[in-house]
């Protein structure tokens, strides 16, 4: 029996696809048999301890074996179903989930299980599906990404991923700043660095502007919490799993959110409100400024929540889930 990752052939790192060699790694150094397969040559890490790696030419799979792909790849599927394997769909944003379909086939006509990364992918799955999937949120390491001491300012940075719906960014920006909010503010972008780097820049920035959407359970939001940023901006839908609103926001999600331990740890916008993020921007450096009782209440909310998303929580997880999947 073995747990086979279907590795789509990507040039670069992409996180989805980071995140599966890192599940691989970690089930395979726990001993449980678990390898990725690659159909054709892509990225690969150059970690110490790697999975194995079989050719997708060679597999020669059984009914006892999980076979797991991700979202998107539905294609990726044949050889599990082919074997009677028992197979997972890996979801990391409910965006990607029923794309690439052929014509005529019925995602839920197919015997797969589903494994969600995020409470609310869980229920997009659920309600479009009629499955109940597990869920395995990712992990955030907390020795990398942590708060410095202090952060005095001004001048007063906000850090921003341009990758992240670029245009959108920049809109926000305009609004901040045409409304005369720019006096001692820094901008600071978050791109094409290695984790250490990225932890370095956001422990220097005190406003963390978050841009993307769709999400699945976005990992940058977290990664600035940990570096005791204030967070404003979009959802993703999938960060709706640990994003709570803060005193003063506007913005009230049309969806059941589950229950949590900590309170509003950051500013949150629906996706693309351009003037809202912009105003809550605006908002997050004026409690900066002053030093106000709700920024020091917001960033001991956030800190909570990328505490409760650390990569030790992902790993005990992950090995509860796969474990049960091996021997069920």
């Amino acid at each position: 029996m073995h747990i086979n990752f279907f590795l789509p052939p990507v040039k670069r790192p992409a996180g989805g696809v980071a995140v599966i060699v890192k599940l691989a790694a970690l089930l395979h150094r726990a001993g449980l048999p678990a390898r990725l397969v690659l159909r054709q040559e892509g990225w690969l890490p150059d970690d110490e301890t790697p999975p194995p790696v079989a050719a997708w030419s060679e597999l020669a799979l059984t009914p006892q074996d999980v076979w797991v792909a991700p979202e998107g790849w539905v294609n990726a599927l044949a050889p599990g179903l082919q074997a009677k394997a028992r197979c997972v769909v890996y979801c990391q944003n409910w965006a990607y989930l029923f794309s690439s379909l052929p014509p005529g086939l019925r995602l839920g006509n197919l015997p797969v299980e589903y494994l969600a990364v995020s409470d609310p992918v869980a229920r997009f799955i659920e309600a479009s599906l009629s499955a109940k999937p597990d869920i395995l949120r990712p992990g955030v390491n907390l020795e990398t990404f942590q708060a410095p001491p202090s952060k005095p300012g001004p001048p007063w940075r906000v850090a921003y991923m341009p990758r992240k719906n670029k245009a959108l960014a920049a809109q926000i920006r305009a609004v901040f700043e045409s409304r005369g909010q720019s006096r001692d503010v820094e901008w600071i972008e978050v791109h094409g660095l290695g984790p250490g780097q990225v932890a370095d820049r956001l422990r220097s920035a005190h406003v963390f502007l978050a841009t993307g959407f769709p999400e699945g359970c976005p990992l940058p939001p977290l990664e600035a919490m940990a570096c005791g940023c204030l967070t404003v901006g979009f959802t993703g839908f999938g960060g709706q799993d640990y994003m709570r609103q803060a005193p003063g926001a506007r913005f009230v999600s049309p969806h059941p959110l589950r229950d949590v331990p900590w309170a509003g740890n950051g500013l949150w916008s629906a996706d693309a409100d351009v003037l809202d993020a912009a105003l809550n921007l605006e908002r997050a450096l004026e409690w900066w400024r002053r030093g106000a009782k709700e920024l020091q209440e917001t960033l001991q909310a956030a800190g909570q929540t990328a505490a409760a998303y650390s990569s030790q929580a992902f790993e005990a997880n992950a090995l509860d889930i796969f474990r049960s999947l091996a021997h069920n």
